[in-house]
């Protein structure tokens, strides 16, 4: 190999480090032997990483433009030999290793790092969840170890640096391959990577930095969610290791059932059952309203709204009261509440009243009735449905 180095990365004599990298890695994705079959290129592939090997530190570069040999004081064992495995893999993938032959590693690992984010569930009436109110909630989650406050050591001692690698994290393994000797970076055994050990763990929290403990939050639920819906609380989550800051807590809404209402979106859907001589004759019920259930709470809400059953209606009308239903998570207004009249057939009679309905059946010529065909389509409530969807 007496051509020379800079000649063969191709760079000048005053070429600074980051030029030489490049040259480097350009002529190593061309010329490594896993991707140019040509039988000449193993060995320009070794020229290549040799002279990289030299210029890229500054101390055998330094002597290499003096003259001298490089490697005299560090057992040159042929070419190729010392240099960084991370530097060929740089070349490929467009690392950013530390160094030349020095160098490839990324240095210790934090011990400190961001905890997980953590879900839990909430249960809540169907009130809570369109008008908005605020739960406390119980959460067993990590937390930060009051006794070494993170740090994982016991009181009095701290982490020293880890012998076996000098702090650095990582430890260096050789490898002897076609193209010399092949160094690589690990991640140091004795210390995890961390770069550091700690004689004295922390006994509350063994040296984890956090422990696990229960507490009460306030939750506050907006109004307009529904099930599946998601609060975040941010760094409400669990501590990370070391002390770490801590994930946020997601807290997933599951709306109960109503005794009265069905929920649909933003809309409300209820039955009314009314006597069948009230469905013939017409009247006004006072229906009870969504609010009634936090009267309670803010006495000035409207409880009830009156509902006018015309005369003649039938079993199975809709009707919709505007503005009732619930209000939208993401808008502004309610939802409708569509209500559907049941008309209630008497199944029971004593004898006057079968005498005045057969009386009426009489004055009606309703004695021997024939029955109507109607459609089977979609009814009324159904298409209603269809427009009220979720807003």
């Amino acid at each position: 190999m007496s051509q020379d180095l800079y000649d063969t990365l191709g760079v000048s004599r005053d070429a600074d480090g980051d030029t030489i990298k490049k040259a480097y890695r350009r002529l190593a994705r061309q010329l490594h032997p896993d991707v140019n079959p040509d039988p000449g290129s193993a060995e320009r592939f070794k020229e290549v990483s040799h002279a990289y090997e030299v210029l890229s530190d500054a101390e055998k570069r330094r002597m290499y433009d003096l003259g001298g040999d490089p490697f005299s004081a560090a057992g040159f064992g042929g070419a190729g030999a010392g240099f960084s495995f991370t530097d060929i893999m740089d070349a490929f993938f467009g690392g950013q290793s530390t160094g030349g032959a020095q160098g490839g590693g990324r240095g210790p690992r934090p011990r400190s790092r961001r905890g997980q984010d953590a879900l839990v569930r909430l249960e809540v009436d169907l009130a809570d969840a369109a008008f908005g109110a605020t739960h406390e909630l119980k959460v067993d989650t990590a937390v930060l170890c009051s006794v070494c406050r993170g740090s994982g050591a016991a009181p009095g001692s701290r982490p020293k640096t880890c012998e076996t690698c000098g702090g650095r994290g990582e430890t260096v393994h050789l490898q002897r391959s076609f193209l010399g000797e092949i160094r690589t970076m690990r991640p140091c055994a004795a210390c995890r990577g961390f770069g550091s050990i700690i004689p004295e763990p922390c006994r509350e929290c063994s040296g984890d930095g956090r422990v696990r403990s229960r507490r009460t939050l306030s939750v506050k639920i907006p109004a307009g969610v529904d099930t599946g819906t998601r609060v975040q609380l941010a760094g409400e989550g669990e501590v990370g290791p070391g002390g770490g800051p801590a994930g946020d807590l997601y807290v997933e809404m599951h709306v109960r059932d109503h005794p009265l209402f069905t929920r649909h979106g933003v809309d409300l859907l209820a039955n009314v059952t009314v006597p069948m001589t009230a469905a013939a004759l017409g009247t006004t019920i006072q229906l009870p309203t969504l609010e009634a259930d936090i009267a309670d709470e803010a006495s000035d809400v409207e409880t009830s709204v009156p509902l006018e059953i015309k005369p003649g209606t039938q079993s199975g009308t809709e009707m919709v009261l505007g503005g009732r239903g619930v209000p939208s998570l993401r808008g502004t207004g309610r939802g409708d509440l569509v209500v559907r009249v049941v008309v209630e057939t008497p199944a029971r009679l004593d004898d006057r009243q079968e005498e005045l309905m057969r009386e009426l059946a009489s004055l009606r010529g309703e004695q021997s009735p024939d029955g109507r065909m109607h459609s089977s389509g979609k009814s009324v409530f159904d298409r209603l449905r269809g427009a009220f969807g979720p807003r």
